[in-house]
């Protein structure tokens, strides 16, 4: 595994053509966008570049992908890894990928060195920002169509800004893409703003269940199909859905427990001193130091007590 930098992948994109770009499973706002934007910044290089369409990506990010999906047959020269920390969490229908990918772009510390080349900067609260970064060493730029999809790429990482991740050099490269006449108020208003009554009725639910733990300071949020199915929602209403619990006054640490075909996942967000990294990577998972994940094949009582442990492990360490 090679160590790139920023102008190194540039030129790396600017001698390769016939790209395809991938990411992980249950794609969120940032692996959707930033793949279109790559998508979109490679094409206006006039460079051929699709995305191998995710089987998992929710309604509301359909619009900004759809057409950039690779036709049936497409021969790649070129396999793109966007945001995508490690391939055990690949997208499911690029599991027979393993291995073939020549460049990984991400900023999750965690990213395990998989690709050929890597790109990582932790330093980034999205992959969002480091595409756009990577697009301005490019002659394409980033036109209006580019930023539209990097915005809601470095918004959706940061909460709309909200979060502790959210940085002066995150605030710059949003107002560089706001700066192309993009509709931001508009995205967030149908991002982060807008809720079904299935969703409405599935977070009722979630916080009458929350459990409190450390003195009140971690919260356990479980989120089953028994729930999801009796609120009438869907997946589409599944986003962010890891950041109610952590909602409530006092709390540090927040796990949302859901459901899955084989066990369940946890989410675990922190606030200012906890790790939720050092929590997920002891059970096989990974992330960032404030957001990160694992998964187990048991049941939802016995996961509890696993991440509680682990949280023990590591509480209030530096």
């Amino acid at each position: 595994m090679k160590k790139l930098t920023i102008t190194e992948t540039a030129r790396f994109l600017a001698e390769r053509d016939d790209f395809l770009i991938i990411s992980h499973r249950r794609p969120d706002g940032d692996a959707i966008g930033s793949s279109a934007g790559l998508c979109c910044g490679l094409r206006e290089m006039g460079k051929r570049a699709y995305l191998l369409p995710n089987p998992q990506i929710t309604d509301k990010f359909v619009p900004y992908a759809e057409e950039l999906y690779a036709p049936e047959g497409y021969e790649y020269g070129c396999l793109v890894s966007t945001d995508l920390a490690d391939e055990g969490i690949i997208q499911l229908n690029a599991e027979d990928l393993c291995g073939k990918v020549e460049l990984s772009i991400d900023h999750h510390p965690s990213n395990s060195g998989y690709a050929e080349n890597t790109l990582v900067l932790p330093e980034k609260a999205s992959c969002g920002e480091v595409v756009q970064l990577i697009l301005k060493e490019l002659p394409c730029g980033i036109s209006k169509k580019t930023a539209e999809m990097l915005y809601f790429a470095v918004a959706t990482d940061c909460g709309c800004f909200r979060y502790k991740n959210t940085t002066a050099e995150t605030l710059r490269a949003a107002a560089e893409l706001i700066d192309t006449g993009i509709p931001s108020g508009s995205m967030n208003k149908k991002l982060f703003m807008t809720k079904s009554k299935g969703r409405l009725l599935l977070e009722g639910q979630i916080i009458s269940n929350m459990e409190f733990h450390m003195d009140g300071e971690l919260v356990i949020a479980v989120v089953s199909d028994e729930m999801i199915a009796a609120c009438g929602a869907t997946e589409d209403d599944l986003d962010d859905v890891a950041v109610i619990a952590g909602q409530a006054e006092g709390v540090e640490v927040s796990m949302t427990l859901r459901q899955t075909e084989s066990g369940w996942k946890a989410s675990v967000r922190t606030v200012d001193y906890a790790n939720a990294n050092a929590i997920c990577a002891q059970l096989g998972g990974g992330g960032h130091g404030m957001a990160a994940g694992c998964s187990m094949d048991c049941d939802v009582e016995e996961f509890k007590r696993l991440l509680l442990e682990a949280a023990k492990k590591v509480w209030k360490q530096a």
